[in-house]
């Protein structure tokens, strides 16, 4: 692989200078390029040519405070980037301060509001701090094609809301930033088949796949560690599955073996905030979405190695690999880098009522749908996609372009992704993952693994009943000692006081959704909830997966409750091996995994989400 640790980068400033709350809006441009490289590198054929197009001045209709349906209208200011280069460019377009006149005091973000218009489509209304905090302030980002143009209004006012104190006499200057980046490294099928061993791949005609115990496969993508499984040998896609669970649900209705219309293929496709696509980064620019899954029953044992026939055949952007494609990951034996030491659902029917599924030792076995099972989802990479940093091992994964961030100081938490790792808590207990943006501007987190005292996990009951509660045993717990003993004192302030927790109820055999919902349509969310600062996660919830492999003998992992009950008497847990069990008593002693949102306004200042290295945090004034 080429040597793709330098960038280059084309910075295109445009300003705009927005003056508030005096007697004319103000605007004026300016555009300077500047090339920035280091020793030894070597520009790809190709050009790099974005140009800012502004096309009218700010002009703010009304300088004091005005609603949303108001600021929505307003002239505001147009601009536009065009590629006039012949290669595709992703650029991101921010809002910089500009330093103040003398005498001037500047608004608070929280107290503008802003809307974008990027062609038809309209961002916002929103509050100007969930761009972030200046100097990375971002207004948008994405890929522009080569002769494409993209136009943009911007539109900003003073929230109806904000106080005098915030906002009387004082100023708003910024200025808009563009930095287009040239794409530089490898496409990704490229780089793994130079850096896999020939004697670690096998080609069936249509697939090389990566075989092997523990071969340089490992690629991080919207925070998450994945395995690259096979390239296409036509389309030069590259298939990819997580390392560890996602998840943990049930797959289908008794009797289903379906993958369409399954409660497993709803679950991975869901673009909202509750499922698994819906918080991958950027899923058009990355993956193929109307990748192929062949689900095709087969009853034959491991070892015996047949590609699918295609009779069952389903189109969706996230799947499930197939039989097929884990026993051709080792020659069909069970020691493979695929075997991640947990129980998880493969895509094939064993029958007319049973999947098969992956043990804990790799073997393979005819499980029942409505067994909850781990989650391992698997998606295709497109071909353009390139690897740009990194070298294939689980401690320095490859990573891809466009999500290869490395300068996130001053970004808001809230625009960042489900699975990244972030320092929070004290000591043994310091380790979090992103779950979700279920709140807008809020960041759901839970423990990357169940807490411990003193090295040990700590375990208690559930509570009298099946009812979550700031006040029932373990709700008193999370909401007491465990922020004045398992918290250090500077996140205290980052946690949001009043959560709400949903309480539905998911019985055996049931969607995953009636844990917030009222029926499977998500449409009406659960009558049946509570509020907390913090609480558990609940069942089919991104996060609720297992990171590490079962181990009974070695204290590594433990099992933990979840906030859903599948009765009046029992709750769901999730265990050991990342299999879930809807038959606890709330009285018996499980392990916990806390859950909270954090508030609007906290932000990164170092760190890349890895969990090697997490992001630390600071709440902003």
């Amino acid at each position: 692989m080429k040597d793709t640790s330098d960038k280059k980068k084309i910075i295109i400033l445009g300003s705009i200078l927005l003056v508030i709350l005096i007697a004319l809006g103000i605007a004026y441009a300016y555009l300077r390029t500047t090339l920035e490289g280091q020793k030894d590198y070597v520009i790809r054929a190709g050009t790099l040519n974005l140009i800012l197009t502004e096309d009218n001045e700010l002009t703010l209709e009304r300088q004091i405070p005005i609603e949303d349906s108001e600021g929505a209208i307003l002239n505001g200011f147009s601009f536009s980037l065009t590629n006039e280069g012949n290669i595709d460019t992703d650029y991101t377009i921010y809002l910089d301060d500009l330093a103040l006149d003398e005498g001037e005091s500047r608004i608070p973000d929280s107290a503008i509001r802003y809307s974008l218009t990027r062609n038809d489509e309209v961002i916002g209304p929103k509050s100007l701090t969930t761009m972030g905090s200046d100097p990375n302030r971002r207004v948008y980002f994405g890929t522009i094609g080569v002769d494409e143009t993209v136009n943009y209004t911007l539109r900003i006012w003073i929230d109806y809301n904000a106080t005098k104190e915030e906002a009387g006499g004082k100023t708003f200057k910024g200025k808009l930033r563009v930095v287009a980046t040239q794409p530089v490294g490898e496409e990704v099928s490229t780089v793994l088949l130079e850096n896999i061993p020939l004697e670690n791949q096998y080609d069936d005609g249509v697939d090389t796949f990566i075989t092997g115990t523990d071969p340089n496969n490992y690629i991080w993508y919207s925070g998450k560690l994945w395995r690259a499984v096979s390239v296409n040998n036509e389309a030069k896609t590259t298939k990819l599955v997580t390392q560890w669970n996602m998840s943990v649900i049930q797959y289908n209705l008794e009797n289903q073996t379906n993958f369409a219309g399954s409660y497993m293929e709803s679950w991975l496709n869901d673009t909202t905030v509750d499922g698994f696509l819906g918080n991958l980064r950027e899923p058009d620019k990355f993956i193929v979405t109307d990748a192929e899954w062949d689900a095709t029953l087969d009853a034959n044992d491991l070892g015996s190695i047949a590609r699918p026939n295609g009779i069952s055949v389903v189109t969706d952007a996230v799947g499930l690999l197939n039989m097929y494609e884990y026993q051709s990951s080792n020659n069909g034996g069970t020691d493979g880098y695929l075997n991640n030491g947990l129980s998880w659902f493969t895509l094939t029917p064993y029958s007319m009522s049973n999947i098969w599924g992956v043990g804990i030792s790799g073997q393979v076995g005819s499980n029942d749908l409505m067994n909850a099972f781990g989650v391992r989802p698997s998606l295709n990479l497109k071909s353009n996609v390139r690897i740009v940093d990194g070298d294939g091992t689980v401690d320095n994964p490859y990573r891809l372009e466009g999500d290869n961030d490395t300068d996130l100081s001053g970004t808001l938490l809230s625009s960042r992704y489900s699975g990244e790792y972030i320092r929070f808590g004290n000591d043994e207990n310091n380790l979090y993952r992103i779950v979700s943006h279920e709140t807008e501007g809020l960041t759901k987190i839970t423990s990357a693994e169940s807490l411990k005292d003193s090295g040990t996990f700590k375990t208690m009951v559930f509570g009298d009943n099946t009812t979550f509660s700031s006040s029932n045993t373990i709700g008193a717990f999370l909401n007491g000692e465990y922020l004045t003993s398992y918290v250090l004192e500077e996140y205290s302030d980052m946690i949001e006081d009043n959560t709400t927790w949903y309480l539905g109820i998911v019985e055996n055999g049931i969607s995953y959704k009636l844990a917030k919902y009222k029926d499977e349509t998500g449409n009406t969310l659960t009558s049946s909830t509570t509020t907390a600062k913090v609480g558990l996660l609940r069942y089919g919830e991104l996060m609720t997966g297992k990171f590490t492999e079962y181990n009974s003998i070695e204290n590594i992992s433990s099992n933990y409750w979840l906030l859903t009950a599948s009765s009046m008497y029992a709750m769901w847990v999730v265990g050991e091996s990342g299999s879930a069990s809807f038959s606890y008593s709330p009285s018996n002693v499980i392990g916990l995994q806390p859950s909270l949102n954090l508030k609007s306004n906290v932000i990164i200042t170092s760190g890349t989400g890895t969990k090697s290295d997490p992001f630390i945090l600071e709440l902003a004034s």
